[in-house]
């Protein structure tokens, strides 16, 4: 009887492995590459919510994938889970310790939070590996500016500008720190430069408007917010000028001192 038991219990067995190679396929790579490059495009098309179902997919496959993980990590800082973003982006630094992206990453999501010493700690990490890194540079501008260090954040945005010339908000970014460090003339010159290369720039011609305005030269201030509004109509938004585009004080309360005509 013992024999006879033991039998079944191996005839069980064999089907209950049998069972298991059935319902977990192995992946070949380029099944694995088509699941991340369809999450990958999820995520640049903008589709947030598929992307993130997506990426939780891929990583139930494939849990120690460090882009996978810094890539949904994104789309949960999109999404408004900055806590889940940053969670993501310390396993895929874990796991890849010597990758910038996922700091950067991380120090975004830290800066959402209002942990600016944290987000500083990670771009100051990047750039130690990456001198030229423009993200970098310019994220960790905008910490020093949230920490009211503008000189600070004026030399950083200037490296950012440097490391990538293209850069037009690094360089309206430096332009908006003079304005607030009272180097009006320097902040002119540049905002003007900036229009004269990039014509529909919404944001340097709503600096200009700002200064325009401070210096009572209203028809020029006039002139340049009719170009704005039909271009973004976000900067006549006080709490997304700090927030989220991280104007300085002067500047913005400028800005709203001409749309109240004060």
């Amino acid at each position: 009887m013992k024999n006879i038991k033991r039998i079944k219990l191996n005839v069980l067995l064999i089907c209950f492995l049998i069972n298991i190679l059935y319902v977990a396929p192995t992946y070949s790579l380029s099944s694995r590459e088509n699941l991340f490059n369809n999450a990958l495009n999820l995520s640049s098309s903008g589709d947030f919510n598929l992307a993130l179902k997506q990426w939780n997919k891929y990583l139930e496959l494939f849990p120690n994938d460090a882009a996978a993980l810094g890539n949904r990590g994104n789309i949960k800082l999109v999404m408004g889970d900055p806590k889940g973003a940053i969670n993501d982006q310390d396993k895929a630094i874990d796991l890849d310790p010597d990758e910038v992206d996922p700091y950067i990453n991380r120090g975004i999501a830290e800066e959402s939070l209002g942990k600016w010493l944290q987000a500083k700690k990670d771009y100051l990490f990047v750039i130690s590996k990456d001198n030229d890194n423009f993200s970098a540079l310019y994220n960790l501008a905008n910490v020093e500016g949230s920490l009211s260090d503008w000189q600070s954040a004026k030399n950083l945005f200037s490296k950012a500008s440097e490391s990538n010339p293209g850069f037009a908000m690094a360089r309206s970014s430096m332009a908006l720190t003079d304005y607030q460090l009272g180097n009006l003339e320097e902040c002119e010159k540049e905002l003007k430069k900036l229009i004269r290369r990039y014509p529909t720039f919404a944001d340097a011609r709503a600096a200009l408007t700002a200064l325009y305005w401070s210096k009572g030269i209203t028809g020029e201030a006039e002139s340049n917010w009719i170009a704005v509004t039909e271009l973004d109509s976000r900067y006549a938004d006080e709490e997304w000028l700090i927030k989220f585009r991280r104007w300085p004080q002067k500047p913005t309360k400028d800005l709203m001192k001409f749309l109240a005509l004060k």
